[in-house]
């Protein structure tokens, strides 16, 4: 049977979750509302509807929130022609793939976000499928886009590790019932992810290369 190595993407392979907290900062600021962008940068990683539940509470004018999110979007893809991919990312999806595993991305970016990512990256290779938001009800927190990372990849919980680098991927990981690798890349403490779920935390993607043989994805 096969093994599978799901993986985030926005602060796990590439290194952007800061450029969508100035991004997010910007289209909040702009819609009059003033949220500390440690508050955004610990929102990262929520799918948009649920990072402006989180931010501005269930009370706010939810006829605004696809407006927020249309400017996220606007001012996140001034960057997309110089993402930059994080340490190593490339070479360690390519490492798994000669090593047998299936690669799955799970991440909440499609279209031409998705595109992208996947060019910073520079792996397409060792990629077999990606399990995006817009193929599941929920996103992280919940386990469907883990589950459905499953799916594609055609094996069962047991056989996969997911890696990401937020509280909100550790606890959809724990969810689906897989081991959970967390990466201190996205800014999050190490104590958090050990706390959400993470069975081992490594600096970012370089370090779980170079550590790979004693890791969950030995």
């Amino acid at each position: 049977m096969g093994r599978a190595a799901v993986f985030d993407v926005d602060g796990t392979l590439v290194d952007t979750n800061h450029l969508h907290v100035t991004a997010w900062w910007e289209a909040l600021r702009q819609a009059g509302h003033r949220v500390p962008m440690h508050a955004v940068h610990r929102a990262v990683g929520l799918p948009s509807s649920d990072l402006v539940a989180h931010l501005l509470g269930e009370d706010r004018d939810t006829g605004r929130d696809e407006e927020l999110s249309a400017a996220h979007k606007a001012l996140y893809g001034q960057y997309f022609d110089r993402l930059p991919a994080l340490p190593d990312a490339g070479r360690l999806l390519r490492r798994l793939h000669r090593d047998g595993w299936t690669v799955v991305l799970a991440t909440s970016a499609g279209g031409a976000e998705l595109g992208a990512l996947r060019r910073a990256i520079d792996a397409d290779e060792a990629i077999a499928a990606t399990a995006s938001a817009d193929d599941v009800a929920a996103g992280k927190p919940s386990p469907e886009p883990v589950e459905h990372a499953l799916e594609l990849a055609g094996v069962p919980a047991e056989r996969a590790v997911f890696v990401g680098d937020t509280v909100w991927d550790m606890r959809a990981g724990s969810r689906a019932g897989v081991r959970c690798v967390g990466v201190l890349c996205g800014g999050i403490p190490r104590a958090d992810l050990e706390e959400a779920g993470a069975d081992a935390v490594y600096d970012d993607p370089a370090h779980l290369l170079a550590s790979l043989s004693g890791s969950p994805l030995a």
